[in-house]
């Protein structure tokens, strides 16, 4: 893509009323735009992040039998009366339609997806089933803060899995948290993202949380030092030694919750008087695993992580581009071979974002590519011409390499 043609621009000087870093650095670079708290337009470099963090969400979820689906954001109010949560979800964006008739903004979906499979899984030999989703979610937060972090419309993978017993549902719970630690891995995440106990609420003694490390993080877990679990701060007075091997030494960190599972079990399918019939021919209630993670938050939580004085450092595998090509070429025969070079690597295929402005100083131009964060710098100038050569640096790195282009 040719930067000249980006209809975005960036910014020296970041909202005053952004005091995050993510959401900072973010608009600065034309990843997003604010349209209010909490609510952010994707602009296009900010979508190329966000689509192939759920290409990798998408790959490891049908992996372990993930099947993807795509229910309504809008919901009718009498199936969250079946389930209490009409009164009992504060945050419940709720509006009324033509004639009197109330409605509700999907804050998640168990109310639309438990009687959804409930028409076609009824016997035990139809189990189990696990539908997943990514859409945008809705919750009235009453202090939208932190960015992407903590939004009121925000991006999120929702999973959901249906058994007739409870080993099934722990095999596949466990299956899921390998799934989860693949995500964060293949996201650059992996080695700062640890498995934290969290309260189950009404479903269970403990849920489980993914938290991300992160210094300016909003949560607070004790992470034990002997297998790197976690235990949640709301729960630690209660869990005074590891949950997971028993160790007590846990020490405090900040981090960052970038998704969460719940074991269901039958909250959701008693509601909705789902059963099933089992191999004796008795009728059963259906259990059910709840899975999240959110793609917005994920990358809000990269720019948190990984970022210097001059920009953000996006991981290989989620930048927008993987190189950034960067032209000072003033003449018109060196323009040719800035657009030369271009031109062969989009024909290796190699995504590529082309800074063919030419009436930007070297000194902006470089800063803006700073900001952007993409893993690798392409220089094109006079004085590499004259060598046949381009020089390359690598985001973070302040070492440069002269390479001939006939090697690139």
């Amino acid at each position: 893509m040719r930067q000249s043609k980006l209809f975005t621009k960036t910014f020296k000087e970041a909202p005053k009323d952004e005091v995050s870093i993510n959401a900072q650095l973010l608009i600065r670079g034309g990843f997003v735009d604010k349209v209010m708290a909490g609510v952010y337009t994707y602009l296009p470099l900010g979508l190329r992040v966000l689509n192939k963090i759920k290409n990798i969400i998408r790959e490891e979820i049908d992996a372990v039998g993930g099947q993807e689906i795509l229910m309504p954001a809008l919901s009718p109010k009498e199936n969250w009366e079946k389930t209490g949560r009409w009164a009992g979800l504060d945050v419940l964006f709720k509006l009324e339609g033509a004639g009197g008739k109330e409605y509700a903004l999907g804050a998640s979906h168990e109310e639309i997806v438990t009687p959804l499979v409930q028409k076609y899984a009824a016997s035990y030999k139809d189990f189990p089933v696990c539908v997943y989703q990514i859409q945008d979610k809705f919750r009235n937060e009453p202090r939208a803060k932190s960015g992407l972090l903590r939004g009121r419309e925000f991006s999120m993978k929702d999973m959901y899995s249906f058994h007739s017993n409870e080993e099934d549902l722990d095999r596949y719970y466990n299956q899921v948290i390998k799934a989860y630690f693949n995500i964060y891995n293949r996201c650059g995440l992996g080695s700062i993202t640890h498995l934290v106990f969290s309260s189950g609420g009404t479903f269970s003694r403990y849920s489980h949380e993914f938290q991300t490390l992160a210094e300016d993080g909003e949560d607070t877990i004790y992470l034990c030092q002997a297998c790197g679990v976690g235990v949640n701060k709301e729960i630690i007075s209660e869990q005074q030694s590891c949950p997971e091997c028993g160790g007590k030494d846990l020490k405090e960190k900040k981090s960052i919750e970038v998704g969460n599972i719940f074991k269901l079990k039958t909250k959701y399918s008693e509601a909705f008087d789902y059963e099933f019939t089992d191999e004796d021919g008795n009728r059963r209630t259906v259990l059910m695993g709840c899975y999240g993670i959110g793609p917005s938050r994920v990358m809000g939580s990269m720019v948190e992580v990984y970022h210097d004085k001059n920009g953000i450092i996006w991981p290989e595998s989620v930048a927008p581009f993987a190189a950034h090509l960067v032209s000072l070429c003033k003449n018109g025969a060196q323009i040719k071979q800035a657009d030369d070079i271009y031109e062969s690597l989009l024909r290796k295929k190699i995504d590529v974002l082309y800074d063919d402005r030419l009436e930007i100083s070297a000194g902006q131009k470089f800063a803006d590519s700073d900001l952007f964060g993409i893993p690798k710098r392409i220089i094109v100038s006079p004085k590499t011409l004259e060598r046949r050569s381009v020089e390359i640096k690598n985001r973070g790195e302040e070492k440069t390499i002269l390479l001939k282009i006939n090697n690139l």
